[in-house]
């Protein structure tokens, strides 16, 4: 496998995805009952082979991911050749949290109550090993996908 098996709970919710992706492999729901109780390794097969091209498509699509911990919002613009990165952290003590959902007003009174400060940064890379692998990876340790707003705000502020 390229990626990982799907988990149980993943394939529920794929359920009518892969009910096509066995239709088009000739797959009747007969067949498919047959192969779990009689055929196991071929059913495994099957189920590796649709995790494979749910998460290949999945990342073909990805144009921004995001991770957010308590005192640091990291966005990604993911690039055909590269990565870039819009980062935000805060310095000092502060009882801002970037993963509540405070409004961005209460979030600028915490910070200016605290004295604490915020930390622009941005960098960039070549994807390693390749663009599908690195993003699954980011994916796997947490990285949402996102739809690009806030990377786009960050990216037009001064570091």
């Amino acid at each position: 496998m390229k990626y990982r098996r799907l988990r149980p709970d993943e394939l529920t919710e794929l359920e009518p995805q892969f009910v096509r992706f066995l239709a088009s492999n000739t797959v009747t729901a007969d067949d498919w009952q047959e192969l779990k109780t009689e055929n196991r390794e071929k059913a495994e097969r099957l189920i590796d082979l649709f995790s494979d091209l749910v998460f290949a498509q999945t990342i073909e699509k990805i144009q921004f991911l995001q991770r957010r911990s308590p005192r640091e919002i990291q966005c990604f613009a993911c690039l055909p050749d590269k990565i870039q990165l819009r980062g935000l952290r805060v310095e000092g003590e502060s009882p801002l949290d970037f993963t509540r959902n405070d409004s961005p007003s209460q979030m600028l009174e915490q910070l200016a109550q605290s004295g604490a400060e915020l930390q622009l940064y941005r960098a960039e890379k070549a994807y390693q090993p390749s663009r599908d692998r690195e993003l699954f990876t980011m994916l796997e340790s947490g990285c949402l996908i996102a739809n690009g707003d806030v990377y786009r705000t960050l990216d037009g502020l001064k570091s």
